[in-house]
């Protein structure tokens, strides 16, 4: 069977940051399985315009996970240097000069003073027009990367379960032709114990409860279901997108198949069979669980 790529794994992680001409913009992106969507965003306040920008970015090419997403903004100081706000400045020249009137022998503001004036010393800001270019071209990167390395981990995580696939159905292969057998030596040892039991005068009730058992431990159908979902999973994983619940589903229903082979199992080697297909998709489900 030929895997498709388009497996996506949950888990990825991807960085990047990019120059804006003031500053490096930087946008990190983590995620790892969930039900559904469940996007966090932290950004720095002087970003928050971006914030709907990223959340629509993200949530058009993420379907499922708990995806954390950091965006930050790092000046250059070089490029980005310290200025005299003028309202500031003209704010805090009329209020010193109302402050003197009211103060006839007051001292005047020193420039220390004026220099230690909260918002009058400003550093340059990069204006949101510079900002967004900016940062729906990095988003358009950072989820480029992280797509890849989640599809990459789904390549793998698809290889995991279509191994322990061929694992089930060669298992189910080798007991198969044993459960004929099987339930024939299991109700030679019933009739006999019967006829212990009940003597030989009552062979109408031996014959009967004997092809009770028959009905009972018959454990073609399951066989037939466990080959059907087995199949269906190659489907799910060669038609490849968002598999992960169907795969979940698929695992589930594996799991019970399993646990009715062995409650009906009539030989040791039924048991031990039902057994190793139970640990089998238990595996399986552990790899589904990371599934997109």
């Amino acid at each position: 069977m030929i895997l498709s790529q388009m497996i996506s794994s949950m888990t990825g992680y991807a960085a990047a940051s990019a120059d804006t001409g003031r500053g490096s913009l930087g946008i990190e992106l983590r995620s790892v399985n969930g039900r559904f969507l469940d996007l966090s965003l932290r950004v720095a306040e002087e970003l928050r315009a971006l914030e709907p920008l990223l959340r629509e970015a993200i949530t058009k090419r993420v379907a499922r996970g708990k995806v954390d997403c950091r965006v930050f903004f790092l000046d250059s100081s070089a490029r980005s240097p310290e200025h005299l706000d003028a309202a500031a400045l003209t704010r805090l020249k009329a209020l010193a000069e109302e402050a003197g009137r009211a103060f006839p022998g007051a001292a005047p503001l020193r420039i220390a003073d004026v220099l230690r004036w909260p918002g009058v010393v400003a550093a340059a800001q990069t204006s949101e027009d510079v900002l967004r270019p900016a940062a729906e071209r990095l988003c358009g990167q950072v989820l480029d990367e992280l797509l890849a390395a989640r599809r990459r981990e789904g390549a793998k995580l698809a290889a995991a379960v279509a191994e322990r696939v061929a694992a089930m159905r060669r298992r189910i292969d080798e007991v198969a032709p044993l459960v004929p057998e099987s339930i024939e030596i299991y109700q030679a040892k019933l009739t006999e114990r019967l006829r212990e039991a009940l003597g030989s005068a009552d062979d109408e009730r031996i014959r009967t409860e004997v092809a009770l058992f028959a009905a009972r431990s018959d454990v073609g159908e399951e066989i037939d279901r466990l080959r059907a979902h087995l199949g269906e999973v190659d489907r799910t994983l060669a038609q490849g997108g968002a598999a992960g619940k169907r795969l979940d589903f698929l695992a589930q229903e594996l799991n019970r198949e399993a646990n009715t082979l062995a409650s009906k199992a009539a030989s040791q080697a039924l048991s031990d069979c039902a057994l190793e297909l139970k640990l089998l998709v238990e595996q399986i489900r552990e790899q589904v669980q990371n599934i997109e």
